[in-house]
């Protein structure tokens, strides 16, 4: 235990100190926000993958789905690492760069605003940015604090207390320029974290062909190319948490920040790499969760016999991590929270500060003021997402689909198409956002799980913006004749 207090302790002031670094090399709101649009491939391509891949993933996703799902998990890991990564940076990153550079935007309300002439829609998809990331926040906390809990035998509400305020305090200092540095600290920490993990799991299951074995006695689909839920909902994740990212604003700002093309094609090929090995290790390790864990052996991962998903992966980390290496697991999982939570802050607190606030009521605001509106507003977001994790409202995995879905429904038909087509309008813009929006929280509210409900969202929204701007030049064709 005294070795894993010194060990966090050191981590902890480490992040301070480069976040007092990056304080120092912060002078407009271009640094606080992009790092002066300056950053490297390596270091953009270490900040694309930790900020994707949080504890959500590895407390959250891995745990649930791999009990429900077993090895077919390992589908989302390929829709992750070949749609989710690499596909958005071949077909995406240059595009983004481009446009970034000639509409002379910094947000994507404000790409949305300039391609599409719309204040709404600048409006609406900021607002919905500030909305649907505190629950998304929230889950990550949520992981964090279970991951604290099972590891010092902290209360949870105390574990909340302690991360947010050391996030609040790492992220108000130094912003991006802080974040892209520590994150290449965090993707090293990362990666040594998951091959440790991958041998522990194998070596403590006595081999991947015990395992496979034993998972098959327990149920035979839980080793086949498709899990005991199904194919729709497989497909739903796959798609879900592959798709959405392609439109997710936290991810395209590392695009916006990133120095060139050139830097482009060499991070994509990185990033890719270390999400194949991220993701592939944490939805492997998921699977098993009913090898390892059990009412008798584990009692904290099961309430009435039946399991907690948030609790699983904690237990089976306690479980197959020696003592003398679980402290490594510990940091792989707070590394890769503690960016995607500071990507989550930057990009809500811009949506209220740059796009709302310097977009809508006060178009003057100083550079000066903007940036320390920034800080406040990150100081504020981080405080309503630990209100929200307090309180629990659902596992990690319902409050990421609800997050990511409604985002997704949100951008991705409008951002989408307004990169790869000329052709899209501002109606089918917002008729595309608006009604997968409403598609997703429709069917959520009439009790269809969240990852689905997000979706079909996703696929309204992808499927509506050509189809209205179609409809718009038609109509408006027929009013000239008329």
């Amino acid at each position: 235990m005294l070795v894993k207090i010194s060990v966090i302790s050191v981590y902890a002031l480490t992040i301070i100190i480069i976040g007092i670094i990056g304080l120092r090399k912060t002078k407009t709101f271009s640094d606080f926000f992009l790092g002066g649009r300056s950053i490297g491939p390596w270091m953009t391509a270490f900040t694309y993958g930790t900020a994707y891949f949080s504890a959500v993933l590895f407390i959250g996703f891995a745990g649930q789905i791999g009990w429900g799902f077993g090895y077919s998990g390992l589908w989302i890991a390929v829709g992750n690492a070949f749609i989710g990564v690499l596909g958005a940076w071949w077909l995406l990153g240059p595009r983004i760069k481009k446009m970034s550079l000639e509409y002379k935007v910094s947000t994507m309300p404000e790409f949305f605003e300039k391609r599409y002439d719309s204040k709404f829609l600048k409006f609406f998809s900021s607002l919905a940015i500030f909305i649907f990331f505190v629950p998304y926040s929230a889950a990550v906390f949520m992981g964090l604090s279970y991951l604290f809990k099972s590891n010092f035998n902290m209360e949870y509400g105390i574990a909340l207390a302690f991360m947010g305020t050391f996030t609040a305090v790492y992220l108000v200092l130094g912003g991006y320029k802080s974040m892209t540095m520590i994150d290449v600290v965090f993707g090293i920490i990362m990666s040594i974290g998951v091959v440790i993990l991958l041998w522990s799991t194998i070596s403590k299951g006595n081999g991947l062909a015990n395992m496979t074995a034993a998972l098959s006695d327990i149920n035979p689909r839980l080793t086949a190319v498709v899990g005991p839920p199904g194919v729709w909902p497989l497909f739903c994740l796959v798609f879900l948490t592959s798709v959405a990212p392609l439109a997710m604003p936290q991810l395209i700002q590392k695009f916006y920040a990133i120095k060139d093309k050139r830097a482009i094609k060499i991070g994509m090929g990185a990033s890719t790499l270390f999400s194949i090995l991220v993701v592939g290790v944490a939805y492997f390790t998921g699977s098993l969760t009913r090898y390892f864990l059990s009412p008798e052996t584990t009692p904290n991962a099961f309430s009435n016999g039946k399991p907690v998903f948030d609790a699983l992966m904690p237990e089976l980390l306690a479980n197959v991590i020696p003592n003398s290496l679980s402290v490594l697991i510990l940091l792989l999982i707070l590394s890769a929270s503690m960016s995607t939570l500071a990507a989550l802050v930057l990009i809500s607190s811009s949506s209220v500060s740059k796009d709302i606030y310097g977009g809508f009521i006060n178009q003057k605001v100083s550079d000066k003021q903007l940036t320390l509106l920034m800080r406040v507003m990150n100081a504020f977001f981080i405080i309503l997402s630990v209100i929200l994790a307090y309180f629990k409202p659902a596992s990690i995995v319902a409050i990421l689909g609800i997050s990511w879905g409604a985002i997704g429904s949100v951008f991705l038909g409008p951002f989408i198409w307004g990169l790869l087509s000329k052709r899209v309008n501002k109606f089918g813009a917002i008729c595309s956002s608006v009604t997968g929006l409403s598609a997703c929280l429709l069917l959520y509210a009439t009790g269809m799980s969240s990852p689905q409900a997000g979706t079909i969202g996703m696929m309204v929204s992808l499927g509506a913006s050509p189809l209205f701007s179609l409809f718009g030049i038609l109509l408006s064709r027929k009013q000239e004749i008329n």
